[in-house]
């Protein structure tokens, strides 16, 4: 599996973009405004959204991408619409708020209900979804809207995508045993902030050293912070390079590239 980070940050500033992740050619997890940094034809070679949650910093490039190829893929004589999954929390919740024909036309009836252009397609926490090639599983995460994150069986192990998230015994307990190839977990705000933190279901550095905890890591895991708020990056990895953390941590950036 290939990925690429289109976006990693926790909001937005010069050169910071919100979360996408792409895997292999025609993947999205989560269409933050990293969707933006796409190329016209590679926007119209995604197949599969993947949503990891409601909130704008990780929906809001879904319509704009939508707007951008939808003559691109009608043209095509095996067009199929691109697929949002999500959490049927979140499905609803693009419908009501964001496909309402008053924040954005409803694509997922345009250019017709027979043919539209996305198709929301809902799963629940634990199941396994088998896309384009790649077997991904459904994690759960303990958010304030309803939420979850992603593991994707690779050659290497299993890649994990934490999806924004508070402690989470729950992920724990479904990765014990697996052999993890890279750990994705979300670290928006410093120790400073750590109140914050708790009230709005993120982490901070602290408090990722003790979800680690609950992981059985080896040398060969790989754990990478994202959704880091920009202004904060200097704090956090500060914070994190002072604690005890078994494993070496680091942040990603925009624009890398990972083969597992």
């Amino acid at each position: 599996m290939n990925l690429r980070v289109l976006g990693c940050s926790g909001s937005i500033a010069l050169d910071n973009r919100t979360t996408c992740f792409q895997l292999d050619e025609r993947i999205l997890v989560d269409a933050g405004t990293g969707v933006g940094d796409l190329t016209l034809d590679e926007m119209a070679g995604i197949d599969h959204i993947l949503l990891s949650h409601s909130h704008l910093d990780h929906v809001l490039g879904i319509p704009l991408l939508a707007d951008s190829i939808m003559q691109h893929r009608l043209s095509r004589p095996d067009f199929r619409p691109i697929q949002v999954h999500g959490l049927p929390e979140t499905l609803e919740a693009l419908r009501a708020h964001l496909f309402n024909n008053i924040i954005w036309p409803d694509f997922t009836r345009l250019p017709s209900r027979e043919r539209p252009i996305i198709e929301l397609c809902p799963f629940q926490i634990g199941e396994r979804l088998e896309l384009a090639g790649l077997t991904i599983e459904v994690l759960p995460a303990h958010h304030t809207v309803p939420a979850c994150g992603f593991g994707v069986d690779t050659p290497s192990g299993w890649w994990i995508y934490t999806g924004d998230t508070g402690p989470n015994p729950a992920l724990w307990e479904r990765l014990r045993g697996r052999a993890i190839a890279q750990l994705v977990i979300e670290t928006a705000f410093s120790d400073e902030e750590r109140a914050l933190a708790e009230i709005s279901r993120h982490l901070s550095p602290s408090m990722l050293a003790e979800e680690l905890q609950h992981l059985d890591l080896d040398c060969d895991t790989s754990i990478a912070i994202t959704h880091v708020k920009p202004g904060e990056m200097a704090a956090v990895t500060g914070q994190l390079a002072e604690l005890d953390i078994r494993v070496p941590v680091f942040a990603l950036t925009r624009g890398e590239r990972y083969r597992f």
